[in-house]
């Protein structure tokens, strides 16, 4: 016979701790062991939350930097719409102000009394109407310092009792649109 060693219980084949190393770990080294296992996956599982919520942020970020960016551009495309619209209200209602000049000229010599001198009085009143609901405001000289930005000298005069660079006769009424000069007044300023 063979010198080798078989331990057994009694029954063939059947093998005892001692044959097989594996069932003879401790309980403790296992539980350690599957410690180690578990602590490894939750710092992955943490690495993993870190990584997407930072991603998260990133995402929240690149919106709001957008939702910001859209709502710039919808208020510059509403400015630019509503200067649009001032522009050509401007240029349309520049080419009335000949129109209205010469009625208020008309008013000025009417005679008194004649009823067709009246309907002439009504359709400039409506006329005046319609334009300052549009925004047109007469821009006031009249004793005024004469402003640049506002009003366009056309001569100076000596007046007595007046002081230099005052407004003492207006040649042509000027007109406001909004906060816009759409027609500076022609003046006359004392010298």
């Amino acid at each position: 016979m063979s010198s080798r060693k078989i331990h057994n219980d009694g029954a063939e084949g059947k093998q005892t701790p001692e044959s097989n190393p594996e069932q003879m770990a401790d309980p403790t080294l296992e539980k350690v062991a599957q410690a180690s296992s578990e602590s490894g996956m939750i710092d992955e599982l943490k690495s993993q939350l870190a990584e997407a919520q930072s991603q998260a942020a990133e995402y929240k970020d690149g919106w709001q930097r957008s939702v910001a960016e859209f709502q710039n551009l919808r208020r510059r495309v509403e400015a630019d719409k509503a200067e649009m619209y001032q522009t050509a209200v401007g240029s349309i209602i520049k080419r009335y102000l000949p129109i209205l000049d010469d009625m208020e000229r008309a008013m000025q010599a009417r005679p008194a009394g004649l009823a067709w001198a009246e309907g002439v009085e009504l359709i400039c009143r409506k006329l005046q109407s319609i334009l300052e609901a549009e925004g047109l405001k007469r821009i006031e000289a009249e004793g005024q310092k004469f402003d640049p930005n506002f009003h366009e000298a056309i001569g100076q005069e000596p007046a007595e009792g007046v002081e230099s660079g005052t407004i003492i006769g207006i040649v042509r009424n000027g007109y406001m649109l909004g906060e816009r000069v759409i027609r500076p007044a022609m003046v006359r300023v004392a010298q």
